[in-house]
């Protein structure tokens, strides 16, 4: 039940605390960047309110990723630095893995959505770059939650081409605490996710209490928008583990759980921020919002294919896990309902004997990967994409919006669905949304 996240790279080390030179430092050598903005601070090119030392809002235009990176940082520090004095060994062991998280890694894809859709409908005063940053901040910090918990479901060994952080944390006491050292792992990482969600829930707390900062109207829309987030982001991820543990492997649920996880949580919900935020039109908003759906459950299916198909040294994470999971993805839901119309039989023992077993060798992962190209499965998926991925640009062409912004919107979705160019919809066919619950095995799409 793998929270999704932007695959294709991967960079530092979201699991192994950072050697802060102390006696009770771990011995890995490493000093994480949760120790020197501990420390120090970030500022680089940006101000306290988030804008460029000018007051440009261009400023963050050219990086937007890193004025995130910047303000989080910032936050951060006053955090380890409560932490610190609260207790320097939960601020080792469970703090500054959690900042850690934050910083390292990822390409920020939800706050980078949420300022270009804040951009596109025209934001840039000062107030709304500030509440953008702060509130971008807030997700990556909301992703670090549901990616630590997500490991932790899964029994993950790694995120992000690193131990992830239960094993970290197990790794690190194995020698002082050998019988207990793996549920210790499992506790700090429930602890941890938990730290991150309450870190980002300050953020945007701080934001509503002052709300004279926020633009008018702004502030009501923006609990609205997170409070939905929060829920949405952990029903997707429960009808994951759910569907995990039953066996459910049909495709109405598979689709159901992409939309609460990614099409909402990761594409959709970002997007309306950024329209709240800028005070967009309803119609405005509306458009966005299903632009981002279609994007966004690409994106998942995207997800998908990698997991089977994509080298780990590209995904950052193992390859196959979603078979080893028993994870009830929509690119699995598809094989075996094609599968069992064609009568691959087959196709159908080698799914119905390898799904859900963490024992799987690489051998019987390959024959899972050839019995799913056999069905068709992958290029149907891939065909959904492109049709989503065209969807979603026609969403965003609906309305009338800043065009630089639209440009760097429209980049996004190439980013993050790996569709480059828009497939129209079937004639006479469903909705996309829709049309993807439709058994594919039926209709005529081989």
């Amino acid at each position: 039940m793998r929270s999704t996240e932007a695959s294709h790279r991967h960079t530092a080390p979201p699991g192994a605390p950072p050697d802060r030179s102390r006696n009770d430092g771990p011995p890995d050598g490493t000093r994480g960047p949760a120790a020197e903005y501990g420390e120090h601070g970030e500022h680089g090119e940006y101000s306290e309110d988030g804008l460029g030392r000018g007051g440009d809002p261009r400023v963050v235009d050219g990086d937007v990723a890193g004025a995130v990176r910047a303000v989080l940082a910032r936050l951060l520090a006053a955090r380890l630095a409560r932490g610190r004095a609260l207790d320097t060994l939960f601020a080792r062991d469970l703090a500054e893995r959690v900042a850690d998280f934050a910083l390292c890694g990822g390409r920020r894809i939800r706050p980078r959505l949420l300022w270009w859709s804040l951009r596109a409908c025209g934001g840039g005063e000062a107030s709304q770059v500030r509440a953008a940053l702060h509130a971008g901040a807030a997700l990556e910090l909301l992703q670090t939650c549901a990616l630590v918990h997500d490991d932790l479901m899964d029994a993950a060994p790694t995120r992000r081409g690193r131990p992830a952080l239960h094993r970290a944390v197990a790794e690190q006491y194995a020698d002082s605490a050998p019988m207990a050292a793996r549920r210790l792992g499992e506790a700090a990482a429930v602890l941890a996710g938990d730290l991150a969600l309450a870190w980002a829930d300050d953020l945007v707390t701080d934001l509503l209490v002052e709300e004279g900062d926020l633009p008018p109207g702004a502030a009501r829309g923006m609990r609205d928008v997170w409070r939905a987030t929060r829920m949405e982001m952990v029903a997707g991820q429960y009808l994951d583990v759910q569907g995990q543990a039953t066996g459910v492997r049909t495709l109405t649920p598979a689709v159901r759980a992409a939309c609460l996880k990614s099409a909402l949580y990761s594409v959709e919900r970002p997007l309306e921020l950024g329209t709240v935020l800028a005070g967009a039109s309803a119609g405005t908003t509306r458009a966005l919002c299903r632009a981002g759906r279609c994007a966004g459950l690409a994106f998942q299916l995207r997800d998908d294919l990698d997991d089977l198909f994509t080298d780990p040294a590209v995904t950052g994470k193992p390859s196959g896990g979603d078979v080893r999971e028993g994870k009830p993805t929509y690119l699995l839901a598809v094989a075996r309902a094609r599968a069992a119309a064609d009568g691959n039989r087959t196709a159908l023992a080698v799914l119905d004997t390898s799904l859900g077993r963490p024992d799987l060798s690489e051998d019987a992962l390959d024959r899972v990967r050839s019995a799913v190209t056999a069905t068709g499965a992958p290029d149907l998926v891939r065909g959904k994409i492109e049709r989503l991925s065209g969807q979603a640009l026609r969403h965003l062409a609906d309305v009338d919006l800043e065009p630089r912004p639209a440009a760097e919107l429209r980049t996004l979705f190439a980013e993050v669905t790996g569709a480059h160019g828009a497939v129209p919809e079937p004639a006479g066919g469903l909705p996309l949304a829709a049309a993807l619950v439709a058994s594919p095995a039926v209709g005529g799409e081989r």
